[in-house]
């Protein structure tokens, strides 16, 4: 382990890092000309407006005003001063239920630091086993821990007992909060407001019909199956081609205004660019006119590319979007199986209108399996080959490792200075850098798999990167040695053998994970809020692309909560508090720093600039509490197995139990809680419908949910009308059919229940 001099370089560079993100942020941000960039909520809310400019032309960039100076660290308190229930309003309950994952971390640890240093700490500090030992070499702060403690030492009871203390508060905590936030989803839920995704229901893997488009074939479907409470549909459109090039054509707009603004500042001179590969080379044109050209030839495309996607029925995906005239239909229909045959007619609900991720929608239902078995293969190569590089910085950073790599170099790191720096620093910032690209990957790989919303998106890279963590971050700088070392000890040892060398391994690593957390924990919350990169983009489309006040609010780039890479980072705090609450509590104060700086940062990110893309309704809780248990077992058994290398064999007997309880307790929280995040209550859904008749009994459901589920590329254009939902305008008694009979057929029929109905039944009366 580390010494408490390297601790202390690394605390200090690290708070002192953090505190110029703090200062910057709170100068920045009292800066009129900077007021979009620490406040677009407002903006985009529509209750704030660019400040006026009195006076010399200065203050149109520096604030003047000398009291808001002294009152610049004013924005903490206001980020806590905000109640709960005003944060879902104004933000969300997504917003307000992740700010509470760093409150449920305070609301953990920070009595398991009391009890950790009132109890384990003075029993590691009296044992007294390292000064002992003289051919040990050890530092003060390996006093602290439990490697403190002699082998056979009663001393391990102490360890036992708060390790059964440290679980049973950790399941309090976690079945309270878990509570409260079952609450808070269904209140939501009963008070929410209308949307479209209420009363709509997504079907996937239509059945082909022969007869029918699917169009027809799934209006039939459900006038038959669902005949009191269908409404109308959307099919789904194969449009990713259209939306591609409209999207080229809002790229090559940017650059046409960003050329004619120049011209306009310096109409004497026309720009010009070249045409070959990013402007570097190819013959010189005239700028504007090479883009007016490029967008009118790009306009042509797209007018034919939607033509062929409204005309070409090999455009049209087995999927619609279905639309009942009750949330009680949905329900119904959301949470039941529709035929005999469970691979067709496959119903959930429907995500909100803009959590939808339009691609995937176009991907058939029948290659989602293959899809998600090669990402599951991909992501265990990606995984476990990745360990190799982050092991090799790490070993780099190693001290004994460079001077024995580059021997040159063992005069300069012989300097206590630097050898500080760099045995402090290095590891968490080089750890770092080395993950920075990672959660771009797991997306990508996300979407590859196939999931139809940006929430499910989130929830699956959110777990792909937990997963990379816990296995690369964790296990991987918890094992001692090189790289190569510790990928011969995972191959050669039997599988029983893991925890013991892992769990042996874990107070050694304890500086590492301090200078981590301090790096990523607190600079890197610190830098959050600082908002460097939206700053500097924002200034520069403010000078080249602006023209209109509409022009300076789409500059605008408020962001939103990452879910898909910050969820896991926090999890990894859980995970190495959890371990260490008994090992090394000395840990424990840093991790209590990193929640209570973020949970303040975070609280003023999600009221003044996040603006949340869609609304899930707290749906990743039951992911968030069991990473959370996930991380309390890991720390049980890596505690079984560093007290059954320390000869306590009778007292590791006694935490046997530990896993056993956690898992029964993670089971019992699931059947209480979990079904609240999957289904909707019928009884709920019929209230809504109550009041809703009750409060609105003029309101056109038919006409609110008309474009709710139009494809983006077809909303606003002249083609909505051949894309919009198929209407019915009369309540027939009949519905009708284009198919054929097929009484005498010698063969199975089409028209069986996988189909989705029977020839009867589209001749029969409605009641």
């Amino acid at each position: 382990m580390g010494s408490l001099n390297d601790i202390g370089v690394a605390a200090g560079i690290n708070i002192l890092s953090a505190l110029g993100f703090l200062l910057a942020f709170a100068v920045l941000r009292i800066q009129s000309i900077n007021d979009r960039v620490y406040f677009p909520k407002w903006y985009l809310k529509g209750t704030r407006s660019s400040p006026r400019h009195i006076g010399a032309a200065l203050s149109k960039f520096v604030n003047a005003d000398v009291s808001t100076y002294i009152r610049f660290l004013n924005w903490m308190p206001a980020a806590l001063k905000m109640p709960e229930p005003e944060l879902i309003e104004h933000a969300g309950l997504d917003s307000a239920v992740y700010v509470r994952i760093y409150l449920l971390g305070l609301k953990l640890f920070v009595p398991i630091a009391v009890l950790a240093f009132s109890v384990l700490v003075p029993v590691n500090w009296t044992s007294g086993t390292l000064e002992d030992e003289k051919s040990l070499s050890y530092d003060q702060i390996d006093k602290l821990s439990i490697s403190n403690i002699g082998k056979g030492s009663k001393r391990f009871w102490a360890h036992i007992v708060m390790a059964y203390v440290f679980t049973f508060w950790t399941f309090y905590v976690l079945y309270h909060e878990y509570k409260v936030i079952t609450t808070m989803r269904l209140r939501f839920l009963a008070n929410q407001k209308r949307r479209p995704d209420q009363f709509t229901v997504l079907v996937r893997n239509i059945p082909e019909d022969s007869d029918e488009t699917v169009s027809e074939h799934v209006q039939h479907f459900f006038a038959v199956n669902h005949r009191d409470h269908y409404l109308s549909h959307q099919v789904v459109y194969n449009a990713n081609t259209l939306a591609s090039l409209v999207e080229k054509k809002t790229g090559l707009q940017n650059w046409l205004v960003y050329y004619e603004n120049q011209h306009a500042k310096n109409p004497a001179k026309n720009p010009t660019i070249k045409t070959g590969l990013w402007g570097l080379w190819g013959e010189k044109v005239d700028a504007i006119e090479y883009y007016r050209t490029t967008i009118e030839e790009l306009c042509k495309k797209e007018d034919e590319e939607r033509d062929k996607v409204v005309s070409d029925p090999s455009a049209i995906m087995p999927a619609a979007f279905v639309s009942f005239k009750s949330q009680w239909g949905a329900a119904v229909c959301a949470q039941t199986q529709q035929t005999s045959n469970p691979t067709v007619w496959i119903t959930e609900w429907a995500p909100e209108p803009r959590d939808v991720y339009w691609p995937n929608l176009a991907i058939p239902f029948v290659s989602l399996s293959v899809r998600r078995l090669v990402m599951a293969i991909a992501l265990f190569f990606l995984t476990f080959f990745f360990m190799v590089p982050i092991a090799l910085v790490q070993s780099l950073a190693n001290l004994d490792d460079i001077e024995r790599v580059l021997p040159f170099l063992k005069p300069i790191i012989q300097r206590n200075s630097l050898r500080s720096i760099i045995q402090g620093f290095l590891p968490g910032i080089a750890l770092k850098l080395f993950l920075i690209v990672l959660p771009t990957i797991l997306m990508t790989m996300s979407k590859i798999e196939g999931h139809v919303s940006l929430s499910g998106l989130d929830r699956r890279s959110a777990s792909k990167y937990f997963m990379f963590l816990f296995v690369n971050v964790f296990l991987g700088s918890v094992i001692t040695g090189t790289a190569f070392q510790q990928l011969h000890t995972f191959i050669h040892q039997s599988a029983n053998k893991i925890p013991e060398t892992i769990g042996e391994s874990i107070p050694m690593k304890a500086t590492f994970f301090i200078t981590y957390i301090m790096v990523d924990g607190w600079s890197g919350i610190a830098a959050e809020v600082l908002r460097l990169k939206p700053l500097v983009m924002f200034h520069i489309k403010n000078t080249f692309l602006v023209r209109t006040d509409q022009d300076r609010e789409q500059a605008m780039d408020p962001g939103s909560l990452d879910f898909g890479s910050n969820e896991p980072r926090i999890q990894l705090y859980f995970l190495l508090g959890l371990v260490y609450a008994v090992v090394t509590p000395v840990l424990l104060p840093f991790i209590i720093v990193f929640f209570s700086l973020a949970y303040l940062v975070f609280r003023h990110q999600i009221i003044n600039v996040y603006n949340q893309q869609y609304e899930s309704c707290a749906q990743f809780w039951p992911d968030v509490h069991r990473r959370i248990i996930s991380a309390l077992i890991v720390s049980q058994i890596l505690l079984l197995g560093l007290l059954s290398t320390q000869e306590a064999e009778k007292s590791t007997f006694a935490l046997l139990p530990l896993p056993v309880l956690t898992v029964w307790f993670h089971y019992v929280c699931k059947g209480r809680f979990e079904p609240a995040y999957i289904k909707f209550p019928l009884q709920e859904a019929m209230v809504k419908d109550t009041l809703q008749r009750a409060t609105d009994p003029t309101l056109n459901l038919r006409a609110y949910l008309k474009d709710a589920y139009v494809h983006p590329v077809f909303q606003g254009g002249d083609m909505y009308d051949l894309v919009a939902m198929d209407e019915e305008e009369k309540d027939p008694l009949l519905v009708a059919t284009k198919r054929r009979p097929r009484m005498n057929t010698p063969v199975d029929s089409r028209l069986n229940s996988s189909s989705g109905t029977n020839e009867g039944e589209f001749s029969r009366l409605r009641p």
